[in-house]
């Protein structure tokens, strides 16, 4: 089994179409949804992992990329530059997945990577940039 995370990003054009049903109909790939943010006739983004057989997954990118869809690896990881961190906490309003939290007894900002989804929400919030992106 072949398994890897995608990001899809859906045009106002493209965002009504069924894109996940037919990942599993036609092409047999099994998703797990890591993120999503899609709305009728705008703009929209997906992070997904897929899972299946490695031509049945190349063939789906290929048909994504036809019905005019931008897909991307996710290959990239989010990192905490402590260095940089003035632990002022406005990144944690923003991760979904509590990757960033509070720590009480120090006072600083904690950094999961484990829980992360590199939905990179936290790197435009956060006021210094001490969160960054990490091509891998």
């Amino acid at each position: 089994m072949y398994s890897k995370k995608i990001v899809i990003r859906y045009t106002p054009e493209t965002v009504q179409q069924p894109v996940i049903y037919l990942l599993v109909k036609q092409y047999n790939l099994v998703f797990n949804i890591l993120k999503a943010r899609v709305f009728p006739r705008r703009e929209g983004v997906i992070v997904l992992e897929l899972t299946g057989l490695k031509e049945n997954f190349d063939g789906a990118i290929r048909f994504l990329k036809e019905m005019g869809l931008k897909v991307e690896s996710l290959s990239k990881s989010v990192s905490q530059n402590t260095d940089k961190c003035v632990h002022c906490g406005a990144c944690t309003g923003f991760c979904p997945t509590a990757a960033l939290t509070f720590e009480k007894e120090s006072l600083k900002i904690l950094f999961d990577p484990e829980k992360c989804n590199g939905c990179e929400l936290c790197v435009s919030a956060c006021p210094v940039r001490a969160m960054e992106i990490n091509l891998l």
